[in-house]
């Protein structure tokens, strides 16, 4: 699912906004692009703050992201983008958070999302 263009999208700067949905309504956070690493068909991305999300996953652990850059040809041109589905959980301990948090010291935890659907947009 995450083929080569996802993957090339995440090697170029860009936003990433993650949308979670639960009874009291819809959280939106964004991270950057080359925060996100992905390994076969999940994302994987430090998470410092992103409580709303987390509260969120408990209830309904559903996500949608989006995703993009300019600097990588799209379905019409320079820049593409897509839209991610998937099902969040958030790592504290084990191998990759460890690794995460060596790079990145400020994560409390590695947000976890594992794709179940991706269209790309432009």
């Amino acid at each position: 699912m995450l083929n080569p263009i996802v993957q090339d999208v995440l090697r170029h700067e860009g936003v990433v906004t993650i949308i979670s949905e639960a009874s009291n309504g819809y959280h939106v956070v964004n991270t950057w692009n080359s925060y996100m690493r992905a390994v076969d068909d999940t994302l994987y991305a430090p998470a410092a703050g992103m409580h709303s999300l987390e509260a969120d996953i408990e209830e309904n652990p559903h996500v949608l992201l989006t995703l993009g850059t300019r600097e990588v040809e799209g379905l019409k041109g320079p820049g593409t983008g897509f839209h991610i589905q998937g099902n969040a959980s958030f790592l504290t301990t084990g191998p990759l958070f460890e690794q995460m948090k060596a790079e990145y010291p400020f994560l409390s935890r590695v947000l976890k999302i594992d794709v179940t659907q991706v269209d790309q947009k432009i």
